[in-house]
């Protein structure tokens, strides 16, 4: 336990990978409301929206929209993602998006082909294009990123080598062109790892990168989220990407009709962390508020629990008062 971090950075995707998975349309002033209130809890990175196709994700149509609608607060960054090229024009193009360049690459083909409708090795081959795009626009990369790191619908088991070797391959890249690669994220896109395939991968990107920092995209599709992310935690890890209220899931990850949990849960990992001493800036409280809006916008019972059984805080508050 002595390599618990002491601070943990949650990006919250809740508002962008959320509301693409859910059917019909939400209204642009309650999403834009959620942004708000989540932008209140301290919260330091909200990932509002995706400037993709809106016939492949229709959900995600009116992004430009969306950020001329929420109230930006100083010192929180508002940032989306983007495909292809035309969706990378489209973000750095719409006043308000907070632009970093992203690596993103597959360790599975199949799963590569209905995201991105291209292979892992053709995602490899663009690379340095974006490379040269994001250097010729003055765009910091900001990471790296590996989907279906851990397992695949499509494609079933992914060799913990194989997602480690594509980060490792993108860290080198950047490295031999003099540019700084500051995080490397496994994502456990369709929610097969579990805290021994995280330790394995961990281990493994840290012995051929000890230098790099990792972080975490995980899903809670099957129920070990939480686990997952304290095995993560007893390894130093301080970096996750979560959702409100256990919302999200990829539209394209083959999950049929399920509705149920999607990325893990913000202010159910964010109290985990608490529990455990480690701090997160984030106001818990305020958190959960913002949970309970994303239920109410959404119109059904979500993932999360904490904002169905409440913080601590009462119950400590009344035995100090006893």
């Amino acid at each position: 336990m002595s390599d618990l971090p002491k601070h943990v950075h949650f990006h919250e995707e809740g508002p962008r990978e959320g509301f693409q998975i859910e059917r019909g349309g939400f209204s642009l002033a309650d999403r834009a409301a959620l942004v708000d209130a989540l932008s209140e809890t301290g919260l330091e990175e909200i990932q509002v929206t995706s400037f993709v196709s809106p016939k492949a994700v229709p959900q995600m149509a009116d992004a430009e929209a969306l950020f001329a609608a929420i109230r930006r607060k100083p010192g929180v960054r508002y940032d989306a993602v983007w495909l292809n090229e035309r969706g990378y024009d489209r973000a750095r193009a719409c006043p308000g998006v907070d632009i970093g360049g992203r690596i993103a690459l597959y360790a599975s083909d199949a799963f590569a082909l209905r995201n991105n409708n291209c292979t892992a090795a053709v995602m490899r081959e663009r690379v340095n294009a974006w490379l040269d795009r994001y250097e010729a626009d003055g765009v910091p990369i900001e990471r790296a990123l590996v989907m279906a790191a851990f397992g695949c619908n499509f494609e079933g088991e992914i060799p913990p080598e194989r997602a480690v070797g594509e980060l490792v391959w993108a860290y080198r890249v950047c490295r031999d062109r003099g540019l700084a690669l500051p995080r490397l994220y496994l994502a456990d896109t369709m929610g097969w790892a579990n805290p021994q395939a995280i330790r394995r991968a961990v281990g493994l990107l840290r012995d051929a990168l000890p230098e790099a920092e990792i972080g975490l995209h995980l899903h809670d599709t099957r129920g070990l989220g939480a686990a997952n992310v304290l095995a993560a935690l007893e390894m130093g890890i301080s970096h996750f990407d979560s959702a409100v209220a256990g919302l999200g899931g990829c539209p394209f990850a083959g999950h049929g009709d399920s509705r149920g949990a999607g990325n893990i849960c913000t202010e159910d990992m964010v109290f985990l962390c608490h529990e455990m001493g480690i701090g997160t800036g984030i106001d818990l409280e305020a958190l959960v508020e913002a949970a309970r809006l994303a239920e109410r916008i959404i119109g059904r019972p979500l993932a999360g629990r904490l904002m169905h059984a409440g913080t601590l805080a009462a119950y400590r508050g009344r035995r100090a008062a006893a």
